[in-house]
C-alpha cells in the first residue's frame, strides 16, 4: 500500500488530491493525470485539450462554478455524497499554488476540502 505524500503530480484536474484517495493508496489507480481510462471525464479532457494542469489555470472561467464541465450533475452528486468542495480546492490552488495545495492536502490526509454545511 502506498503512503500519503505531497506531490503536485497527484493533484487532479478538478482539484481533488489523488495522493490521499483510497484507490490510489491501494494501488488500484495511478491518479487522474495518469489514468487513461478516465476518458469519460469532461474536466480531464478539457484541461488536457487546453494544456493546463487544473481548472485553477483556466482562462475561460475565473470561477469554476460557472463552467458546465466542472459544475455538472455528476459533480454535484459526487460533492453531495462525499461532502467535497472541489471549487474550494481550485480556490486553494489559486491561493497556494499546486505545490502548496498538494502539501496541505497530504498533510491533512484528505482527498478534498469538505463542503461547509449550510
Amino acid at each position: 500500500m502506498r503512503e500519503i505524500a505531497a506531490s503536485p503530480e497527484l493533484v487532479a484536474y478538478c482539484g481533488l488530491y489523488c495522493g490521499a484517495c483510497g484507490a490510489y493508496l491501494k494501488e488500484r489507480c495511478d491518479g487522474c493525470h495518469k489514468n487513461e481510462k478516465a476518458s469519460w471525464c469532461r474536466i480531464r479532457s478539457c484541461c488536457n485539450g487546453n494544456g493546463i494542469l487544473s481548472c485553477a489555470s483556466c482562462s475561460d472561467y475565473a470561477n469554476p462554478r460557472e463552467c458546465k464541465k466542472f459544475n455538472n450533475i455528476m459533480s454535484k452528486l459526487f460533492g453531495l455524497v462525499f461532502r467535497s468542495d472541489r471549487a474550494a480546492c481550485i480556490d486553494q490552488i489559486k491561493k497556494m499554488g499546486i505545490d502548496g495545495h498538494a502539501a496541505k492536502m497530504a498533510g491533512l490526509k484528505m482527498q478534498a476540502i469538505k463542503r461547509q454545511k449550510g
